[in-house]
């Protein structure tokens, strides 16, 4: 049975370590932390209130991270220093995709007084891949299939080649098909068991960024969510698309997609997928459909 995570914005942890016998002044303690997940990467920004209330105390921000315990929503206890800016916004690079990484961020002034740590925001990085492009049956059956990923070597883990699989849309082992129905209208068509699609938002999304969290359809079942939908649902340039498919362990794993160009013969599309199993994260939050 799987189990929904809601990102839980921790409190604020303890000072960090600053010099007791000074009399300097640590800014303010930054607000809003957010983040973006990224392909081996993590986006962060937070509101610049730091430097704002006191730009003469202000000298930068120390971005920080740790480990973080997905199943039980816990950050770990030894934190270390990723960077520092003078801007609200870092990029902490060089990260391991499917696995969840604590951050916080600190204020520092001039004369070297930091400010207790700001909230906590959890976020797991996934691969993604931009500007894919597929056939679209009936044309051409070779190309018009797709797989998030396929376990090659039944190891249960991902491996770069056993990713974004392109294949026959013929062939019973794909995510999905993009088809074309009489009337000209292209789908993208669920395939293999345990297979399913939603749409993101029902406006189209900015970017494959956009696609932050696997949507929970509201239901009666334990979880309070329902699988989603084995049924095609029309591709439509912009629009964003989250598919739940099976991992052959028995959790879950989700995948985005937006489409980028939708054509009689091709379809041009963005996807990323959350390599963690059982994590709805793809991005940033939680989205539920509007009743």
């Amino acid at each position: 049975m799987r189990s929904w995570w809601t990102p839980v914005f921790l409190g604020l942890i303890a000072a960090c370590s600053s010099d007791r016998n000074s009399p300097a002044i640590p800014p303010d303690v930054p607000a809003n932390l957010t983040s973006t997940t990224l392909d081996r990467a993590v986006a962060l920004s937070w509101s610049d209130n730091a430097y704002t209330a006191d730009p003469a105390n202000f000298e930068s921000y120390g971005v920080y991270s740790t480990t973080y315990d997905f199943d039980n929503d816990l950050c770990g206890g030894s934190w270390a220093l990723e960077g520092t800016t003078v801007a609200p916004e870092f990029v902490v690079g060089a990260l391991t995709n499917g696995v969840s990484r604590c951050f916080s961020v600190t204020a520092r002034s001039v004369e070297g007084a930091e400010s207790a740590r700001s909230q906590v925001r959890a976020d797991t990085p996934r691969p993604d891949s931009r500007n894919v492009a597929l056939n679209v049956l009936p044309s051409q059956d070779a190309g018009s299939g797709f797989r998030f990923w396929d376990d090659l070597n039944n190891d249960q883990e991902v491996q770069d080649n056993e990713l974004g699989l392109v294949r026959p849309g013929s062939a019973a082992g794909i995510d999905f098909v993009v088809e074309r129905d009489l009337e000209g209208s292209v789908f993208l068509a669920p395939v293999r068991p345990g297979t399913g699609v939603e749409f993101y938002s029902e406006v189209p999304v900015g970017d494959l960024t956009s696609v932050n969290f696997a949507p929970c359809i509201p239901d009666s079942s334990p979880d309070a969510c329902a699988p989603y939908a084995t049924s095609s649902i029309e591709a439509s340039p912009g629009f964003g698309y989250v598919f739940e498919t099976d991992g052959g362990d028995g959790f879950v794993r989700y995948g985005a997609v937006r489409v980028t160009h939708v054509g009689p013969t091709l379809v041009i599309l963005d996807w990323a997928f959350q390599t963690d199993r059982g994590n709805p994260e793809l991005l940033v939050g939680k989205n539920t459909p509007t009743p």
